[in-house]
């Protein structure tokens, strides 16, 4: 049965996010490749890899290979930093790419997105939102809303998988507060 892993902002070839988000690697190359590795060893090939934006900041023409190095049939949705997707004529190697994307697992409803919203389909009735793009440590931000930041930078820069992101719902004392109710 395959797996299903999730992440985000892997900044590949983005040598600036060393620097901005204080990432323990020498050199961008160095950072690259733990990545890799760090995904491959959590990532079968028959397994899915959504990856919620920023997957890379290098010149196009470098990004379906870094891409095929990643295990796993990946979905990207895409991220501020993903400027590579405006090259139309190429095909980068993932099997999807779109602004948002929905997944139900065990009954919840995941809402997948790169950038943190206080409001999101049926936030207040039990959705989660997995997202990215803030590059903070910590998966869960603010308790009153139902959010989990799944960036490598929150995730000693490797993948977390569904059930990972279930555990995290069921620890955290969720205080959502309905928008209708202001």
């Amino acid at each position: 049965m395959a797996n299903i892993w999730i992440s985000s902002d892997l900044h590949i070839g983005h040598r600036k996010i060393l620097e901005y988000s204080h990432r323990p690697f020498a050199t961008i190359e160095e950072h690259d490749e733990a990545l890799i590795e760090n995904f491959n060893a959590r990532v079968r090939p028959c397994d899915l890899l959504l990856i919620l934006g920023d997957f890379s900041l290098a010149p196009p023409q470098l990004v379906p290979g870094y891409v095929k190095r990643f295990n796993g049939t990946k979905h990207l949705v895409a991220g501020n930093h993903d400027r590579f997707l405006k090259d139309k004529k190429r095909d980068f190697g993932f099997g999807w790419v779109g602004p948002y994307k929905e997944i139900k697992f065990n009954k919840t409803l995941y809402c997948l997105m790169h950038y943190p919203m206080l409001s999101w389909r049926s936030s207040f009735r039990g959705s989660v939102q997995l997202h990215g793009h803030t590059h903070q440590v910590d998966p869960i931000g603010d308790p009153a809303v139902r959010r989990i930041n799944v960036g490598v930078d929150a995730h000693q820069y490797k993948p977390v998988s569904i059930e990972e992101i279930e555990q995290i719902v069921a620890k955290v004392n969720w205080k959502p507060k309905d928008h209708h109710d202001l």
